[in-house]
């Protein structure tokens, strides 16, 4: 049964089939999984698993973080998260989080955060067309007109404006797994996952699309 696994985003290359055809993958190193804690339903209300991943110095680690992986029996992680489940797994420890826990043809959901833009205005944000580039125009990349005339005589909530893009909670579904190498502690991902090379992300069980190597298996 695939949980999800942590793992850190190395770049993106292509692999080859029998046929030669080409695919284009994002590599994921997902080595070094641990299993923090587990939650039941009895005790904490739901069933859950908290998986850490990347080694770091205790010295950079708060003491009340410092007991929390000390009574997992594991190193201080870079990163933690908690990842819900149906059913409480039974027979679940950190050895059991590798790449062979997906399998190839598997379908997975990548969370990660998006690059950071800083702040950019309306036509890169969210792709407005902008104003006359003829000369004489003074509103080549501007906004527009965003406020109501006497009625009601304010810019609505949630008008699309210039301000901060990028660096936030993005989730991809329905990603095709490729490979996975537990020699090299990699998983290979079809397409695009979001964040930089060197960004932190979680694969899960894709939600909305059933696995057909995990279904074959029940």
């Amino acid at each position: 049964m695939a949980i999800g696994l942590l793992g850190k985003k190395l770049g993106m290359t292509r692999v080859y089939d029998g046929t030669g055809k080409a695919t284009a993958v994002t590599v994921i190193h997902v080595g070094g999984n641990s299993l923090l804690q587990t939650k039941t339903p009895e005790k904490d209300g739901y069933s859950a698993v908290q998986i850490g991943y990347g080694d770091r110095k205790a010295s950079r680690v708060t003491k009340p973080m410092q007991g929390h992986f000390k009574k997992a029996a594991s190193e201080p992680k870079c990163v933690a998260k908690e990842i819900r489940l149906a059913a409480t797994p039974t027979s679940l420890t950190s050895e059991n989080l590798k790449p062979s826990q997906f399998q190839q043809g598997d379908f997975v959901d990548v969370i990660s955060k998006s690059k950071g833009r800083g702040f950019q205005g309306g036509v890169k944000r969210h792709g407005f067309q902008g104003g006359p580039q003829s000369h004489g125009s003074m509103t080549h990349r501007r906004v527009g007109s965003v406020a109501q005339g006497s009625t009601p005589g304010r810019i609505w909530k949630n008008t699309r404006m210039p301000g901060h893009m990028g660096n936030t909670r993005v989730t991809v579904q329905n990603l095709k797994v490729v490979q996975t190498r537990d020699e090299d502690e990699v998983i290979l991902i079809s397409g695009a996952v979001p964040g930089p090379n060197g960004g932190y992300v979680l694969l899960r069980p894709a939600i909305k699309k059933s696995n057909p190597v995990q279904e074959e298996k029940r």
